[in-house]
């Protein structure tokens, strides 16, 4: 009896062999015909054999199912391609491998596409970040899609996914440093980038392009860094977020861009007096940088060092002649000892001689302060620098030029 119920079995095992080599046709011819309804139904059929199919059937049966899902759906397909390489890898035979490489990449051209331009719409970035990541699936070796993803889950308010992209960046040593091969087209005069250096070569060669050159572009480690650090922050994690910023900081001391982020996440955490040592060090590092001088000001400034503050504002002024804020915060600083002013004044309202000597005072504090708003104003003329001009005007009794004032105010305001 035993005997007999073994032969039975493997007479059932034969017959499923059978079943799947002729199954497999069937989806081959079916997908060469266009019926690719048909022939997933048949692939499905066999889904539940995968892990027992035979070597021979197993690779054919991933790449007939990549096909089958292809555009209808890009997830299904990708999972299908890469377990066909890794399967085939695996069994030390490249046949289907090789046959898919031209099926992978229509898939990546069209999925790419689509992540880009779900991009590009500005409303729907979960969908590009979906996308993104199938094109890293797709093709493993392009890492930048995977930045792609990580970014547009952030822009999705994906905060959990996008932080699982960057870290994956990290582990894989990401820096998005790449080389660009340019040429001027002769034709606009743009400058355009020709993707290969023998592309470009080419192009100028045909006299298509003149100018040919070659950049590297930055590396976006402290980016992926800062964008870990910033999603530590929203979600209340802000000592992971300065560990981030700090453990990278002693790979790359001399990153400012790393210190600028470290310095501004001291401001989220309201610790002045270490956003300004940070400052400090950045001025090492880049002293012609007007903005860290202008950031020193206002620290200064909040501190109640009025002439500290004041000197660094005008150093940024220096570096940037049209810096129309540092001019405003200058003139602020400068207004700031009047508060002193007008209590002594309140309580010498009966002394009449210190009284006039007080309001002279404050009369000279807004000389002073007067031809920075005109400056700032004539840099960039908003409701501030006017409502101050005009205000200014009026106590320096300049009666014709606040007329002026408040006719544009006025008209600001409408």
């Amino acid at each position: 009896m035993r005997k007999q119920i073994v032969a039975l079995c493997l007479g059932f095992m034969t017959i499923g062999l059978h079943a799947q080599k002729d199954e497999l046709k069937n989806a081959e011819k079916a997908i060469k015909g266009g019926d690719f309804k048909g022939a997933l139904t048949i692939i499905e059929s066999l889904d539940s054999m995968e892990e027992t199919m035979e070597e021979k059937y197993k690779a054919q049966y991933y790449f007939l199912k990549g096909q089958a899902y292809g555009t209808r759906d890009v997830k299904k397909a990708a999972e299908a391609y890469n377990k066909l390489t890794a399967y085939e890898k695996q069994i030390g035979k490249q046949k289907y491998s090789k046959e898919a490489e031209p099926k992978l990449n229509e898939l990546l051209s069209f999925v790419s596409k689509k992540a880009i331009d779900q991009y590009n719409s500005g409303n729907d970035y979960k969908g590009a970040s979906e996308n993104f990541y199938l094109t890293y699936q797709l093709s493993p070796k392009d890492t930048s899609f995977l930045y792609n993803a990580a970014i547009s889950s952030s822009l999705a308010k994906d905060y959990t996914t996008s932080l699982e992209y960057y870290k994956k960046l990290q582990e894989l040593g990401y820096t998005g440093i790449e080389t660009v091969y340019y040429a001027v087209n002769k034709a606009t005069g743009t400058k355009d980038n020709l993707g290969t250096k023998q592309n470009r070569d080419t192009m100028v060669k045909l006299g298509q392009y003149s100018d040919p050159t070659t950049e590297v572009t930055k590396s976006k480690r402290a980016d992926i860094i800062k964008n870990i650090a910033y999603i530590y922050v929203n979600e209340g994690k802000t000592e992971e977020a300065m560990i981030a910023l700090q453990e990278a900081r002693k790979s790359d001391p001399k990153d400012i861009n790393l210190l600028l982020n470290e310095a501004q996440l001291y401001i989220k955490l309201e610790k002045m007096d270490k956003f300004a040592k940070l400052m400090e060090e950045a001025i090492q590092l880049d002293p012609n940088n007007p903005t860290l001088f202008f950031n020193l000001g206002v620290v200064n400034q909040n501190e109640k060092k009025i002439e500290e503050a004041i000197g660094y504002y005008k150093r940024a002024i220096e570096l940037k002649p049209d810096y129309g804020d540092a001019y405003m915060n200058t003139a602020v600083a400068i207004l700031s000892g009047e508060e002193a002013i007008v209590n002594e004044m309140n309580n010498n309202l009966s002394n009449n001689k210190k009284y006039t000597e007080l309001e002279k005072k404050q009369k000279e504090l807004y000389k002073r302060a007067l031809p920075y708003i005109e400056k700032a104003d004539e840099i960039e003329r908003t409701e501030d620098t006017v409502r101050s001009l005009m205000n200014i005007y009026d106590i320096l009794e300049l009666t014709d030029k606040a007329d002026a004032m408040r006719a544009i105010y006025k008209k600001m305001k409408e």
